[in-house]
């Protein structure tokens, strides 16, 4: 089962999340139980694939001795190729499985969610490397923030300490009360966006283009008006299963991190990635950009630090285009979004030098609208369309 997909799954988790609810308005939490409806709620979305269910089986204990494994390792020694080993290893499973379809390879391994599990596993390596992590690493709690089933099919993706942090503070009645109204206006600003919105734009609308049978549009015109409207289906879809993950979050103590904020309304790219997908987006920057960055800067192979900014922007989204799949559409979206990166760092940097585009009302309204539809053409070639 889809999670957040059929009304069915609302339904499920409403009957297991009643008695969390209970405890919650009389000032107690039960990790325990929420750790059980955890492995119930998997066995429910998994339960359509036993080779998923070996998958997730195998891929969890793999990164289970991996982290631990590191966490131990590093309480005695540092070294920096054992550290890159256990990245790499940790990368492996979600590697081979982005690698195999281009073979011919399918459903040989791989499970919903493989990605947005992978990138926490390999967040606590990182961290237990930079020394941020340094307590023991409960191999239950472990479990439970790896699995967290609200999260797991696409995010948003939390980090360790801030899980962690949560799932051990028991809120007051007061509180939950708080969690409780911010979880229900986000499960009820999911249905807006996802069934109400998305579904509008997808069924009567994008279903139409670019061949309606109805009225006669020109094809320039038809792939005009689906780059739009596929953009703000991709947008109203996608937050609103994270407003649904984040508000099932808030029943359990857990305040998931927000993915989206308002991302059209951006003054610039790099405003933009600030807005969208944000939790994906941060863990890239956190641990590609900026790691590469400060390597290059340690070795100084490149003296240059812009240089190795746009260097570092180009491996950034060349690898988050190589993350949605090898195809065509996602490197060339990698290489586009990777070029407004590096031209809008030239530009603001010029900019700040001769004053060209000065800081008003006028201005920002102005490249709202010029990087909206930038960011919408990006999108556009993410679809696929635009090679058809």
């Amino acid at each position: 089962m889809i999670p957040y997909e059929k009304f069915i799954f609302f339904l499920i988790i409403a009957i297991l999340l009643l008695p969390t609810i209970i405890l919650g308005l009389r000032g107690r939490l039960s990790k325990t139980y929420n750790m059980i409806i955890t492995v119930i709620m998997l066995a429910i979305i998994f339960a359509h694939s036993i080779m998923g269910v070996v998958s997730l089986i195998v891929f969890t204990i793999w990164q289970l001795l991996l982290v631990k494994g590191y966490a131990i390792y590093r309480q005695k020694e540092n070294k920096t190729s054992i550290f890159v080993w256990a990245v790499v290893a940790s990368i492996l499973p979600l590697a081979l499985v982005k690698i195999f379809p281009f073979l011919g390879i399918n459903h040989l391994i791989g499970f919903l969610g493989i990605s947005y599990l992978t990138f926490k596993a390999v967040q606590m390596i990182m961290e237990t490397r930079d020394g941020l992590i340094k307590n023991d690493i409960p191999i239950i709690e472990f479990l439970y923030f790896l699995l967290f089933f609200p999260t797991i099919s696409s995010g948003p993706i939390d980090r360790w300490r801030r899980f962690e942090k949560d799932s051990n503070v028991v809120p007051t009645k007061e509180q939950y009360v708080e969690y409780l109204y911010l979880g229900i206006n986000k499960i009820f600003k999911g249905f807006l966006y996802k069934f109400i919105i998305a579904y509008l734009l997808h069924h009567y609308f994008i279903a139409y283009l670019p061949r309606n049978p109805y009225v006669y549009i020109p094809p320039s015109l038809a792939n005009l008006m689906y780059m739009y409207s596929y953009s703000l289906y991709l947008f109203f879809d996608f937050a609103g299963y994270s407003a649904f993950a984040i508000g099932v979050s808030y029943f359990m103590g857990i305040k998931t991190p927000e993915n989206f904020n308002a991302p059209f309304i951006s003054r610039n790219i790099k405003d933009f990635w600030n807005r969208w997908h944000m939790t994906l987006s941060f863990w890239f920057r956190d641990y590609i950009y900026m790691r590469f960055v400060l390597w290059m800067t340690k070795k100084k192979w490149i003296k240059d630090r812009y240089t190795v900014s746009n260097i570092g922007y180009l491996l950034l989204f060349l690898i988050m285009g190589f993350w949605h799949g090898i195809a065509l559409q996602y490197i060339v979206y990698g290489l586009y979004m990777a070029a407004l990166m590096i031209g809008y760092d030239f530009f603001d940097r010029w900019n700040r030098q001769h004053k060209f585009w000065p800081k008003n009302k006028f201005t920002h309204v102005v490249s709202v609208i010029i990087t909206f539809h930038f960011v919408c053409f990006g999108l556009y070639i993410f679809s696929g369309q635009i090679f058809r």
